[in-house]
């Protein structure tokens, strides 16, 4: 193992999956780290990216396949067929520990979906946890197998940590550059989407201008559910002629292929304790930092607004949700490590919503709240304590992340997790 390199949640998904199985694909946008992550395991390496790749593998796209396994195909979406290649030597011999695929981009819809022969593993930005910031005492596993386990430890990250987290970025080859040098490689990451990527995966960008400045406006968005016509006007102010819904519609798929938007969907469950429930997703991009550049905010300027009369700055609103954003990708990675899957709850009028919903497979539930807050009060908690009358038992736990210093339990039972100490 490199010496600087990070071990990741999913280091562990991988240890125990690929002994068992023939192929994995490990997917993220550019960036989260998959090649560092793949090549630790891989005894081949293929890079399709590399320049000469297009001539090489041309020529012979059987030699994607060859060398000591597991032989890993870097880049896989830069010659497509190797997805189907892939999938039919599996089908000829599934050998537990052949294939590792890694990509920058989903399949194409025409390709096979590969289902039981390819598995693929969702990687995304560094969570606090995976940054170091300080021992995670309170484990989503944990809080997943029920009963309500006690919520001890402390820390001292704050406000202003979190802040400069969100605008430093959870990409591991950025975050620790200078700041200045961070800002021009987040803005090159970006161009690039705009400039290259999006045309790559077979969407043609017609005015650069009018994608990023959707792109900014779905930023401000973060961690709601605002209407897609919204976004599209908040793009366009004061425009009559506005880009065709087509279009936008093409946007948001490019970037989500891309794994640039990385929306939160809603919890609709399978069970009829729950009616009424509306069904748009909520709005993340991969990177809380991507949105923040986007906007063109720094620290200073999410943090230096003065407060209101609240427990937030006056640019709370924003901070909050970049805040929920960071938040729902540590959830995310988590809840994946422990067969979870994640969304959110909203009722059709607006009366009640829990920001997180962490399913298990047995559709029993711990629900989270996130607060842009120090000290969590009743006001907090009404919605999760409406979520506990309607459940009854199927909700596991209820608790709320919060910027506080410690982690404990009120005295309704009600867990309340510092960020910086929620760990797998």
């Amino acid at each position: 193992m490199a010496p600087d390199y990070v071990q990741r949640v999913v280091d562990r998904e991988l240890d125990e999956l690929l002994p068992a199985l023939a192929a994995i694909a490990l997917d993220g946008a550019k960036g989260v780290g998959k090649t560092a992550t793949a090549r630790r395991r891989a005894g081949t390496v293929h890079q399709l990216d590399a320049p000469g790749a297009d001539v090489l593998y041309g020529a012979d796209p059987y030699r994607m396949l060859t060398g000591e396994p597991p032989v890993l195909l870097d880049e896989w979406q830069r010659r497509p067929e190797s997805w189907d290649l892939v999938r039919r030597a599996v089908d000829d011999d599934a050998t537990a520990g052949r294939f590792l695929l890694t990509g920058s981009a989903a399949p194409r819809a025409e390709l096979h979906s590969g289902a039981g022969r390819l598995v693929r593993l969702r990687m995304r930005p560094l969570t606090l946890h995976e940054r170091g910031l300080a021992p995670s005492t309170a484990s989503l596993a944990r809080l997943l197998e029920g009963g309500r386990p006690a919520l001890e430890g402390s820390t001292t990250i704050g406000l202003a940590t979190y802040a400069e987290e969100i605008c430093r970025s959870g990409l591991p080859g950025i975050r620790n550059l200078p700041d200045r040098a961070r800002r021009i490689q987040l803005d090159g990451y970006l161009e690039r989407v705009v400039d290259r990527d999006v045309d790559d995966v077979g969407r043609s960008v017609r005015t650069v201008g009018a994608l990023r400045r959707w792109m900014a406006a779905y930023a401000a968005a973060t961690s709601t559910t605002a209407a897609y016509e919204v976004i599209r006007d908040a793009a366009t102010p004061g425009e009559h002629d506005k880009p065709a819904k087509a279009t936008t519609a093409a946007y948001r798929d490019a970037l989500e292929r891309l794994w640039i938007l990385d929306p939160l969907p809603a919890w609709l469950p399978t069970a009829g304790h729950l009616r009424r429930l509306a069904n748009a997703p909520r709005h993340h991009l991969a990177d809380p930092a991507l949105a923040a550049r986007l906007l063109g905010v720094e620290v200073d300027s999410l943090l230096s607004l003065g407060t209101s009369g609240g427990s937030a700055p006056q640019g709370g609103v924003l901070l909050g949700q970049l805040f929920e954003s960071l938040v729902t990708l540590d959830v995310r990675v988590h809840a994946q490590a422990s067969e979870a899957r994640v969304g959110h709850l909203r009722t059709h009028g607006g009366e009640h919503e829990v920001d997180l919903i962490v399913e298990r497979s047995d559709h029993r539930v711990l629900a989270i709240e996130v607060k842009l807050t120090h000290t969590v009060r009743d006001d907090d908690v009404r919605h999760l304590r409406w979520l506990t009358d309607q459940l009854g038992d199927r909700l596991l736990d209820a608790i709320v992340v919060t910027t506080g210093t410690d982690a404990y339990r009120r005295a309704d039972g009600i867990g309340v997790v510092p960020a910086a100490l929620l760990g797998p």
